[in-house]
This record gives structure tokens, sequence and C-alpha cells, in this order.
């Protein structure tokens, strides 16, 4: 890989995003070119089935700095990244969305914050701009709870509009873990880091693509990924109960042997073996929930592949230039 000193590399994960990338494109051209850096735009199609992949490829066609990864299906905005990562070749690299809920015009602000000295600025969303009062309240919950569980703590409102150091772009892509919450990963990583806030202004055009079960799942992919908490709560919660069985038992027996009442508690009875059964149910689901990652890990398959690599030819003349 052929690196230069001068270069900044702007990775974009995109998905179904066709009504935003001409403009996000412009935009970002518009405020890289007040820079004394060359740059390179790369796009990485996370299995769009609108019209992007064609939009990428004339971009790509059209404009030398502009490279398109298509990847050969759908495998989730965090993979996107960090395939992105892999390829970028910068000095610094910067991850940011297309839908232009991270403001292109920030990108000067974040190369300065780097030439301060700093080898990760992370930016922090202070509010969103027509952003439902649900979603930001499960948002605020999520972080709370995600700071109480592990000892590695995500800034609340942190996103993934951020810039890397090359050294901390090569210390992250030694971590290969299939189940990626890279907030966290950036979190813990280490380095001289510093945060920038903004107000993320609407999307340009289309729909979220993060559904309610989109946001569940990257919810318990960062809690299984970063704390054990979960595990040792099933298991403290059987502990407790097992010793209120025990009690109960006794007092059961007490009654029988040195009474002459009969026992009538049939209900009580009832309702602790559903207690009791319906946690042990959700102590093994959360037993199921780390195995499985354990199963996807050991089965050591690629974290992403490609059905296509845009801008190649454009790549390989600049990589020829640089030598």
């Amino acid at each position: 890989m052929v690196l230069s000193n001068d270069l900044i590399s702007i990775v974009v994960p995109v998905f179904n995003e066709q009504d935003n990338i001409n403009n996000f494109y412009q935009e970002v051209v518009k405020h890289m070119k007040q820079l004394d850096y060359c740059f390179e735009l790369i796009f990485i199609d996370d299995g769009s089935s609108d019209a992007t992949p064609l939009i990428l490829e004339r971009l790509a066609n059209e404009d030398g700095r502009v490279r398109a990864l298509i990847m050969a299906r759908n495998f989730g905005h965090q993979v996107a990244l960090t395939c992105g990562l892999d390829y970028a070749k910068g000095a610094a690299v910067i991850t940011m969305d297309g839908d232009m809920q991270h403001p292109p015009e920030m990108l000067p602000q974040l190369i300065e914050k780097w030439e301060e000295g700093f080898q990760v600025v992370q930016t922090v969303r202070i509010n969103t701009e027509g952003v439902s009062w649900f979603k930001s309240f499960t948002s605020g919950m999520f972080y709370k709870l995600m700071n109480a569980m592990s000892n590695v703590r995500v800034t609340e409102g942190g996103s993934d509009f951020r810039l890397l150091d090359r050294k901390v772009v090569e210390s992250f892509c030694r971590f290969r873990e299939r189940a990626r919450f890279i907030r966290g990963m950036i979190s813990a990583i280490g380095y001289r880091q510093t945060k920038v806030e903004f107000v993320a202004p609407k999307r340009f055009a289309g729909q979220s693509k993060f559904s309610l079960k989109r946001m569940l799942h990257f919810a318990l992919d960062g809690i299984t990924a970063y704390s054990k908490t979960p595990l040792r709560f099933a298991f403290y919660a059987g502990i407790a109960l097992g010793f209120g069985s025990i009690v109960l038992t006794l007092h059961v027996l007490y009654i029988r042997l040195f009474t002459s009442e009969a026992v009538p508690g049939w209900a009580t009875i009832t309702a602790s073996i559903l207690l009791l059964g319906g946690l042990q149910l959700a102590g093994i689901g959360i037993i199921g929930e780390y195995v499985g990652r354990i199963f996807e890990e050991v089965k050591q398959r690629p974290l992403y592949w490609l059905r296509a690599e845009l801008g190649q030819q454009q790549e390989k003349n600049r990589e020829q230039t640089l030598l």
C-alpha cells in the first residue's frame, strides 16, 4: 500500500442513498478545496438495491479521486466502515455518513485538530434536527446503560463521524471481531483524543436506515462486546432466587410438620415456579447470546467480500505518480 503524507481519505458507507450522493459529493469537494491536501473519497456500497452503485460508478469514472467499493451483499454499517478503513491510504482518515447529517463543512475543523497533534478527533452530536423524542430518549438511555455496565466509556452523542490518524487506523485494522461496535473500539484504543460538538441537520433526502430492530441489534452488540455484566446478573439472580426457594421450602415444611394447618399456598408456589422458570430462560438466553458470538468468531469467515471495486485504474495511476 502506497501512502502519502498529504493525502486525506474520506470513508463513506452508503445504503440506498441515490438521492443524497451527488449533493454530498459536491459539498465534500467544495470544502476540501479550501485545504492544502489531496484527498480520496471512498464510498462503500453496502448492498444497495437502488441506483446507488450506478451513481458511484459514474462519479468514479468522472473524478479520479473517487473510489467505490461495492459489497457483495448487505453486511451492515459497522462492517462497511471497517471495509473503508481497510482500503484507505491517507495519512488521516475521516469516516462519515453520506446523508448530510454529518456536515461536510466540518471537515476543515477536524483536520485542523489533527494538525494540532490529536490522533482521534471524535465528533459529538449534541442535538439532531427533526429527530423524534423516542429516538433521542432511547439513544440517551443506551449510552447511560453502556457506560454503567462496561469499563470502556463511550461518549454520549458520539457518532461514527471522526478523524483517525494513520497510526490509529493501523491499530484498528488489527481488530477483526465479527460483532463490531466501532464507537467502543475507538474509545478503548487509546492515543491522543479530542472531541468536537455539532448539531446534526436533517437528512438531505430519504429515510433513516436505522430501524428499531437495527438499533436494538446495535445496542446488543455494544453491550455484549464490552461487558460481562449480563452474565454476572444472571448468576447473582440465580443465587438470590435459589436462596429464596430454600427459605420458602423450609417454611412449607415447618407448617406441614409442626402445625395442624394444611398448606393451601398453591398460588404462591405456582407464581414462584413461573418466576424461577422465566428467570432461568432469561439466563439461558443471555448465555446463548454470548455462545452464539463465540460460534461466529471461531468459524473465522471473512468480515466482508466485494462484488466490484470502481476507480481502480485511477488509483493505480495515482500510486505510480506517488512512486
